[in-house]
């Protein structure tokens, strides 16, 4: 009867192991699931966002993340000032990472 006692204590405790690894190797794949469907494509967006404001340049024509559309007219390290309209009087400076699209200017060749 003690050997039937040993026995039942000793299958549930591996059993109960058994669960916890279970458990571990699901936690895992739910962070790499996390990862590569929340972090990794923020991470890249950023990267994009990033590369488009460092090459930006005077002469650029923009659109704002309110939907204005301007051309850059001068910059520094963190702001810009975008001329908006056609009667070239409305320039407005703002953050750089108020832009939303670059798209650059043709080139005179």
């Amino acid at each position: 009867m003690n050997s039937v006692l040993a026995t039942t204590a000793t299958d549930s405790a591996a059993a109960g192991a058994a669960g916890w690894g279970v458990t571990i190797v699901w936690m895992v794949v739910l962070i790499v699931m996390f990862y590569f469907l929340m972090l990794r494509p923020q991470k890249k967006e950023q990267k994009r966002v990033s590369a488009m404001l460092n090459s930006m340049e005077v002469g650029d024509s923009v659109v704002t993340t309110s939907g204005f559309y301007g051309v850059v007219i001068d910059m520094t390290d963190e702001d810009v000032i975008v001329e908006f309209g056609n009667n070239k009087n409305c320039r407005i400076p703002m953050r750089k990472t108020a832009i939303a699209e670059v798209e650059k200017a043709e080139s005179a060749s």
